[in-house]
């Protein structure tokens, strides 16, 4: 079985946690320790780090999540009533290909029983097992990625680097879209940036998200699964001197998107990789998890839409279209209808809402289609 190969939470944490107040975190997580294995009935999300850097040229041998675990659960809850449990660690294999079968298992095991999977460490090559374990849930997959680059390579390999070309190029091709948000363009060649646009894809530049981080919500609420690099994090806020980023999103604009991450209905999986579990990018780190639960605590539940009772309908005539946009009454949040074609062979098998913001409802008034319906209208018969 799939969990045999987690390694239970240290001695060391489980010492830790039993001196801290009871109402911190450590008290409200059920772990899997050295005698006990949690039950996972009616759990909602299960927390797994993952020691395995060698996608990022790394040796894994001096890492430990002990510090990790320590900052996490001295942290207070809010008004959260999700249960949540830790189950340990996923030690690096004896090939990397091992570790990502047992990511890769381990993610479609959760999903299938309802629970998210949130996986912390290693490197970012990791959401390519993650995203494979979405191979046998019969369901198209929306991939967010929060880096500074769009981690593409020619060669034929597959490192923090280059996952993204194997999860496009690799069947099955279970992917619908790709959003990168934070993309800082000297990290990226033109014939990249091009490749994006070619295949209809979102990327957000890093000054467009900054200025206005609202922007990223919609995003995250059409994703299934979600990846954050910390590298695409300021030096300055993550901590992380060692691999030096003196641009990028602050430590209060990376919360919020994590948070946005968690109160999306849709998002199934979650992951944050690319930093060192003994640094210091260990506490923004922890904060982030706090906040991507705090929002998953608040989820609307709008998602999947079994009726549009709760919505008001706007119709806008547009060239020769007819733009649908419904507008939820529980929270002002907006969404664009993709037709079903008729004539054409569908990726999505049906008439299927994507969610917008206001500016584009008021975009369409004035005879301007939104960026977002053109693409995803474009990917849905590629």
């Amino acid at each position: 079985m799939v969990f045999d190969f987690l390694q239970p939470i240290s001695t060391s944490v489980e010492e830790y946690i039993a001196t801290l107040s009871n109402q911190t975190l450590g008290k409200k997580v059920v772990f899997h320790t050295q005698t006990d294995f949690p039950v996972l009935d009616n759990v909602a999300i299960a927390i797994i780090t993952v020691n395995e850097f060698r996608g990022s040229e790394k040796d894994n041998d001096d890492f430990s999540f002990d510090y990790f675990r320590k900052q996490f659960y001295s942290l207070f809850p809010g008004n959260w009533n999700a249960s949540i449990v830790d189950l340990g660690t996923i030690e690096a294999g004896a090939s990397i290909e091992d570790t990502y079968f047992v990511v890769k298992s381990l993610v479609a095991e959760l999903i299938k029983k309802r629970i998210i999977p949130v996986v912390i460490g290693g490197s970012q090559d990791l959401t390519y097992s993650m995203y494979r374990g979405y191979d046998n849930l019969d369901q198209m997959v929306n991939l967010v990625s929060v880096d500074n680059q769009f981690d593409f390579s020619k060669e034929n390999k597959l490192d923090s680097e280059s996952y993204l070309s194997k999860i496009i190029v690799e069947e099955p091709n279970n992917l619908f879209n790709f959003s990168n948000l934070g993309f800082q363009t000297y990290f990226n060649s033109q014939e990249e940036i091009d490749l994006i646009e070619k295949l209809y894809f979102e990327a957000y530049r890093l000054g467009e998200v900054s200025n206005n981080i609202v922007v990223a919500e919609p995003v995250f609420r059409d994703a299934d699964l979600v990846s954050v690099d910390m590298h695409s994090v300021q030096s300055s806020y993550s901590g992380n001197f060692d691999v030096f980023n003196p641009n990028g999103f602050t430590g209060k604009e990376i919360c919020a998107l994590s948070r946005y991450a968690g109160i999306s209905d849709k998002v199934t999986s979650f992951g944050i990789f690319n930093f060192n579990p003994n640094g210091n990018e260990v506490v923004l780190t922890a904060q982030m998890l706090w906040y991507f639960i705090e929002g998953f605590c608040f989820r609307s539940n709008e998602y999947p839409f079994g009726t549009k009772e709760n919505y008001i309908k706007y119709i806008v005539p547009i060239e020769e279209e007819e733009l649908i946009f419904y507008k939820s009454n529980k929270t002002a949040r907006w969404w664009i209808e993709i037709p079903f074609l008729t004539n054409v062979n569908n990726k999505l098998k049906r008439n299927t809402l994507l969610p917008c913001t206001h500016e584009d409802y008021l975009a369409a008034c004035e005879q301007e289609i939104p960026e977002r319906w053109w693409k995803a209208q474009r990917r849905n018969i590629l």
